[in-house]
């Protein structure tokens, strides 16, 4: 594997870590801990570092695929947190403004209390991860060929 390739997963590794510990420790001091929809993430967070471990210890193909199921948990994470946080924003500025709607009420949910873009962060950790396992190395493969062992 090039050297330059190398350093391209070191530093996704790095970025990967780096969001996976910003975001538990975030969602643990937001005490993001009410019931299953908002323990999810924190959950999927510890089983993305379990599965890191697991492929860093024994790379293979079923480690691998595991951190990757692991991952895409997290972009479907990611997708259904936005969801949610909106959903709340709208009914919350609902309640506040019985008869908005619309663009007022789109904008007032999106800046509510409840940040509506926060969960994309578990989708930009999926896709993170997702890249760094893209540009993995295959034992036996004699050229950077991402697509060669898919």
């Amino acid at each position: 594997m090039p050297a330059s390739v190398r350093l391209l997963r070191l530093a996704l590794l790095a970025i990967l870590l780096l969001g996976l510990v910003g975001t538990g420790v975030e969602l643990l001091l937001l005490k993001h801990t009410d019931g299953i929809a908002q323990l999810a993430p924190l959950g999927l967070i510890g089983l993305v570092f379990l599965a890191l471990i697991w492929y860093g210890l024994a790379p293979g193909t079923v480690s691998t695929r595991a951190f990757q199921a692991t991952l895409v948990a997290c972009l479907l994470s990611g997708a259904v947190g936005v969801v949610l946080h909106y959903r709340g924003n709208v009914e919350w500025e609902l309640e506040r403004m019985p008869g908005v709607g619309g663009w007022e009420l789109f904008k007032a949910a999106m800046m509510g209390a409840t940040p509506s873009l926060a969960p994309g962060m578990m989708f930009q950790i999926g896709l993170v991860g997702l890249l760094f396992t893209y540009l993995r190395p295959v034992p036996g493969r004699t050229r950077m060929d991402p697509q060669s062992d898919l």
